[in-house]
């Protein structure tokens, strides 16, 4: 039996950085949590990360984003057990009120359905140190490079290829 027969793989989650060319990044707030966090989730069987990332952000924004528009950033070791498999897009800056998620969750104790994200907004890059967790905020500001990304999507043009 090989020494790593019980070792756990590592979980994969799939997610969008949507930035706006105002220089500001769509986050959701995590329904009771005090974080706000990027569309994100795990990865179904039989999907690629690019699938799972488009589904996850429809399901947790209601956004149906094109799959030509996103450029696929990598995968980034993120938690002891998981994995964060990223893309980026730009898109104008929507109404963040108008979207909604679709995806739910039993709360403890209560047995009240509630949504995986509870509310929506556009936030300047300078802010997720103090909306997102310590890990996301290291992430998206030291390893994506928020300024760099937006830069480098403009001068795509991905802008024009969002939903």
């Amino acid at each position: 039996m090989p020494n790593n027969f019980f070792l756990r793989s590592r979980r994969l989650s799939c997610g969008i950085v949507i930035l706006s060319s105002t220089n500001e990044l769509l986050l959701c707030h995590v329904t009771g949590q005090r974080h706000w966090d990027l569309p994100k989730g795990g990865i179904h069987a039989g999907e690629t990360p690019r699938q799972a990332a488009l589904r996850e952000t429809t399901e947790e924004t209601g956004l149906a984003l094109a799959e030509e528009a996103l450029v696929d950033l990598g995968c980034f070791a993120y938690t002891a057990k998981k994995d964060l498999h990223l893309f980026a897009t730009m898109m104008e800056r929507i109404d963040a009120r108008r979207l909604c998620c679709e995806s739910t969750f039993v709360e403890r104790g209560s047995n009240r359905t509630l949504p995986e994200m509870d509310a929506f907004g556009w936030f300047a890059f300078d802010r997720v140190g103090e909306l997102c967790t310590p890990r996301m905020a290291t992430l998206l500001g030291h390893n994506v490079g928020l300024n760099a990304m937006r830069d480098s999507l403009l001068a795509f043009g991905a802008e024009r290829l969002a939903a």
